[in-house]
Order: structure tokens, then sequence, then C-alpha cells
């Protein structure tokens, strides 16, 4: 099942986050309380058996590519904005390679469209570039972002 977060999950939230991303790169619980309150309409937890074993969530804003102040500041989201970003996409470890990052993707581009966004952007590794093309992103090279002290790409889905 996929649903909007409720600020219950936010320990089991932070949990996951920590689990699926290097301390330097995961959004801490502070953060994600931030996300949780500001637009948890952009913010899709999946639950297997009543467990939540994955996410997606991101701001709404008008820029073409996420910079490292959208992280930081939750004030920068624009519920009028053109475009969902993706700060994570978050599955347990124990689900992953299964389908059930494909199942949050295709929601969050599903949810993006019936909004009347333009498209979603996202940042990511250089290894994850291949995963995101196949939903139709297009790479549009290296990042300014310095989030975690990695070199990440910008990718963009225009409707």
């Amino acid at each position: 099942m996929i649903r909007e977060v409720t600020p219950q999950d936010l320990s089991a939230a932070a949990s996951l986050e920590a689990l699926c991303f290097p301390k330097e790169e995961a959004a801490d619980e502070s953060s994600l309380k931030q996300r949780i309150q500001t637009f948890p309409n952009s913010f899709l937890l999946l639950e297997v058996e009543e467990n939540i074993i994955g996410m997606i969530n991101g701001c709404i804003t008008n820029q073409k590519t996420i910079t490292d102040d959208l992280y930081a500041d939750v004030q920068k989201h624009d519920p009028h904005g053109d475009y969902q970003s993706v700060f994570g996409l978050d599955v347990h470890p124990d689900y992953q390679h299964q389908g059930y990052a494909k199942l949050l993707m295709h929601a969050f581009i599903k949810k993006a469209k019936a909004e009347g966004r333009k498209g979603l952007i996202l940042t990511c590794k250089k290894h994850l570039i291949g995963f995101y093309e196949s939903f139709g992103y297009r790479n549009m090279g290296i990042s300014d972002s310095t989030h975690g002290n990695v070199v990440w790409y910008d990718m963009i889905l225009e409707f």
C-alpha cells in the first residue's frame, strides 16, 4: 500500500532514511519532521504487511534542478510550483531489487501529473542514471549540489 506520510510515521521514516543513506547524505529526524509538517502530500510511504519499507519525498519548486538550499530550507517549498523534486527514494535493504522503488517512483510521477506539474527533478549518483532514465528522466550532467560531499547528476523528467 502506498499512502501519504503522517506525523506518527516520523520515527519509522527516520530509521529507514538512516538505513538507506550514508550519514553525510541522509536527512536527519529534524529535517524529516520539517518535511512531514510542510509537504506531507509530497511524501509517500510504501507499506508491506503494515511495515513501512519504502518512501519517496521532495518539495515542489519552480526550479529545474535541485540546489542544496532546497534540502536545508522547507520554506522553499512552493505548493503551486511547476516541478516535483525527489529528495530521497528509500527502500529497506531487505526489500531492494524487488520492484518497490519503481512502484514508489511511478506513484510520484502519477501524482505529479495529476497535480498539473510540468515534471519531476532529482539528483542521483552516476550508477543510478540508467535506473532513472528508465522512467524517462534525462541526464543534465553533473549537478552544482555538493550535498554530502558527493558527485551528483541532475535529472529531469518533463511531461
